[in-house]
């Protein structure tokens, strides 16, 4: 972090961590069908890990939680959180599970098709959480996602709302969501696809995702941001909606476009920002990412996205 830098909060991010391997190909494969592909790459990945090492290269303090395997990918995440300045305290280890991984495929459109082998993520437990009740005092934000056990992610949202800390949690991927969950987050940043699971209204256009988010505020939820892709995100700030457009790059993998857009926006808000200049960040941070190849590779340092203005 630089002198110009705002200081953050303490940002403690609890999700899974995987290793992914992704194959570049010219279209995606249909039901049956083999396709060959061109390169191959083997990354570290999942949606907690991602947003925790893009929100540490975008300038905060940054506390992961976690479950590992007792194998070769369980010690390399470690090593590699640390060397991103992540503190790995709370990344425990299962004896018996292995290591969650990820199959991705990538076509030249930058579309992608994910397939996960949750592994040790889903032994993540409230009794894990126990020991971390430490992180969870010190922080100052916590973002979640989907990737772990739903008990252990509406037992976190409520130590950390009774604590008076602002919850946010990306829900992916698609899940319905309890209603005492839903009264514990400060904000929640759905996609289309997971508005529509969470409310049952179908997202379409700006005028649904609007009905969407107003749905889930009535449900208790303080702020709500329905990301839309290439059309930006529609936020909704108590009872009040705009969309902020997304910045026009060539991309060319979108695999963790939003885990990079929500950890820009929870950095934001650790520096103070309002909900709007919150969100424009986390799009200028996404927009970076999505030029690039990868998951946590793709995630831009905090003087990338500081000089960027597309």
């Amino acid at each position: 972090m630089n002198s110009t830098t705002p200081k953050t909060g303490k940002i403690l991010v609890v999700g899974s961590t995987n290793t992914d391997m992704v194959v570049k190909t010219d279209h995606l494969p249909r039901p049956g069908e083999t396709v060959l592909g061109g390169t191959f790459l083997m990354n570290p990945g999942g949606k907690g890990a991602n947003q925790a090492v893009a929100a540490a290269r975008l300038g905060a303090e940054v506390t992961f939680v976690c479950k590992t395997g007792n194998d070769l990918f369980g010690v390399t995440t470690r090593q590699q959180l640390a060397e991103e300045g992540i503190d790995t305290s709370f990344v425990f280890t299962d004896p018996h599970e292995p290591s969650g991984v990820a199959l991705i495929a990538v076509d030249n459109r930058a579309e992608n098709t994910i397939v996960v082998a949750s592994g040790a993520n889903a032994s993540l437990l409230p009794l894990d959480i126990n020991k971390a009740l430490a992180a969870i005092d010190a922080c100052d934000l916590v973002l979640m996602q989907l990737e772990t056990p739903m008990p252990t992610i509406e037992y976190v949202a409520s130590l950390a709302a009774e604590r008076g800390k602002r919850v946010v949690l990306n829900p992916a991927p698609a899940a319905t969501l309890s209603e005492q969950l839903l009264k514990n987050l400060y904000l929640i940043t759905p996609n289309e696809t997971e508005a529509e699971l969470i409310t049952g209204i179908p997202v379409r256009d700006e005028r649904s995702a609007e009905q969407a988010a107003r749905t889930i505020h009535r449900a208790g939820v303080r702020h709500v941001i329905v990301t839309l892709g290439k059309k930006g995100a529609l936020l909704c700030e108590g009872g009040r909606c705009e969309v902020i457009p997304a910045h026009r790059v060539e991309a060319v993998d979108t695999t963790a476009a939003g885990d990079v857009f929500n950890a820009g926006l929870v950095v934001a808000l650790s520096e103070g920002r309002n909900l709007t200049d919150a969100v424009r960040f986390g799009a200028k941070a996404a927009a970076i990412s999505v030029t690039r190849m990868g998951a946590q590779a793709s995630a831009p340092y905090r003087s990338e996205t500081d000089a960027f203005y597309g």
